[in-house]
């Protein structure tokens, strides 16, 4: 299996070098050059098979490179961290099912991909006697899982950027009281898309990438999308008939949710793959009406996705313009320019066959977060809740809806008492973080401050 980029200006390369690139040197995001087609009788002996057995088999399709052996491993270790026997397991409430991504180390469905890609670059750096400084902005909950996958690691430094004060307390927490050597957080004094704008640019500056050898662990990472199809996979063998599902993703990043469009693309009977987003809502308005124009970030109870520049989109949009690399380069040289992409008719059609879409405001969310728990007793997390909500109203009564769950409620505990009267519990590894000593850099959205700081510390 080779990887292109979505910008058509790189030489096809290996899983490895996909891998170890992160970004496309051409500033694109990389693919492969085509997808597995999965049979029917396939997918059906797929449907039982364990979390980790499932794993092995779609990802060997990709990571063609890696000895069997050692792929198998690197799974097998990877998912041995999860604390539930199932990894992904998958629950029944008030007729739509929830596919609980939470139970990985930092309670975060981020630690499905991120597990495997720690794992990853640590195997990659020994093989090839090198050292690595992975450079990652986030909304919340990748930073934590990221830092989780390599705190320790031998060869790897970390930087993350989190916007300061707008995550939660505990998604702070998680980041800052990781005291390893090898870890460094930054807080910006900005938003998220700050931070992905100085992470990108620095990727972007080719020589400073290549001296400091930044890799990325962000969702521009091909291996963590690649991670993120199989539980699409398991969710569908998981329920009681194998017939057309439809998935509800809360998403900011559309990252999640390529790769359930990706898995479509693969075989799995994917009805329609519902996209639910809060009131940073620029997503929603694509499918809708065709509208990507940049709006100003809104804090919400569900931060994750307190998001405008969507930069798992790119993906999407080389299969929407029918792989056309060129039409890429000047849609988002357009976005540069006028802070907008414009589709045509025909595009929008073929987007609206694809998906759903629904935008649920911070009222909604709290709003189901206490209906559903009054109705079921199960607490979701705000984003969780966008979700459930997108389902509830989008595509009632369908026989199979699949909500993913993307984070532990205790994870927003303030957003939860808000809507219930109590905190959610804290499970023990969220309770022991109250008091620890932290250890963080407040920085202004200043590349060249951030650039500086990699400097003195890689």
């Amino acid at each position: 299996m080779k990887y292109i980029s979505t910008r058509g200006n790189i030489a096809p390369i290996g899983f490895k070098e996909a891998v170890m690139m992160g970004l496309a040197t051409d500033g694109g995001l990389i693919l492969p050059e085509s997808i597995p087609q999965i049979a029917p009788e396939t997918l059906a002996a797929w449907a039982k098979l364990p979390y980790r057995e499932l794993a092995f088999n779609i990802i060997s399709l990709f990571a063609t490179d890696i000895p069997a052996a050692d792929l198998k491993a690197l799974i097998d270790r990877s998912y041995g961290s999860f604390e539930h026997q199932e990894t992904t397991p998958l629950v029944k409430k008030d007729g739509v099912y929830i596919l609980e991504l939470f139970h990985g180390p930092t309670l975060a469905f981020k630690d499905v991909a991120l597990q495997l890609l720690g794992n990853l670059f640590e195997y990659l750096l020994k093989e090839r006697g090198e050292k690595m400084n992975i450079l990652g902005a986030t909304s919340g909950d990748t930073g934590s899982a990221a830092i989780a996958g390599v705190r320790g690691k031998e060869n790897i430094n970390i930087f993350i950027l989190h916007p300061h004060l707008k995550t939660s307390p505990i998604q702070a927490l998680q980041m800052t009281s990781v005291l390893d050597a090898n870890v460094h957080n930054i807080a910006v004094e900005g938003t998220f898309d700050d931070c992905q704008n100085i992470v990108k640019t620095l990727f972007n500056d080719l020589e400073f990438k290549k001296e400091y050898a930044l890799g990325a662990v962000n969702s521009i990472n091909w291996a963590r999308v690649l991670a993120q199809v199989v539980y699409y996979f398991y969710a569908w063998g998981r329920l009681p008939e194998q017939g057309k599902v439809v998935f509800s993703v809360p998403t900011g990043n559309f990252g999640d949710i390529f790769a359930g469009y990706l898995a479509k693309r693969m075989g799995l009977p994917v009805e329609k793959l519902l996209l639910a987003t809060n009131e940073n809502n620029i997503l929603a308005r694509f499918v809708q009406s065709g509208d990507y124009s940049l709006g100003q970030v809104v804090q919400t109870v569900s931060p994750s996705m307190d998001i405008q520049l969507a930069s798992n989109l790119e993906r999407y949009l080389y299969y929407l313009f029918n792989e056309s690399a060129e039409r890429v380069r000047s849609a988002f040289a357009e976005l540069q320019q006028t802070g907008k992409m414009v589709f045509s008719a025909e595009e929008v059609q073929r987007v609206q066959s694809e998906f759903l879409s629904c935008t649920v405001n911070e009222a909604m969310t709290l709003e189901t977060i206490a209906s559903f728990n009054k109705e079921t007793g199960y607490v979701l997390d705000p984003h969780t809740a966008v979700g459930v909500r997108g389902a509830l109203e989008c595509v009632k009564g369908h026989p199979a809806v699949v909500c993913l769950a993307t984070a532990h409620p205790a994870k927003f505990g303030e957003a939860v008492e808000r809507a219930i009267g109590t905190p959610a519990p804290l499970p023990p590894q969220l309770a022991a973080l109250q008091g620890k000593e932290t250890r963080c850099e407040i920085m202004a959205a200043d590349k060249e401050l951030v650039k500086a700081f990699v400097k003195a510390k890689a």
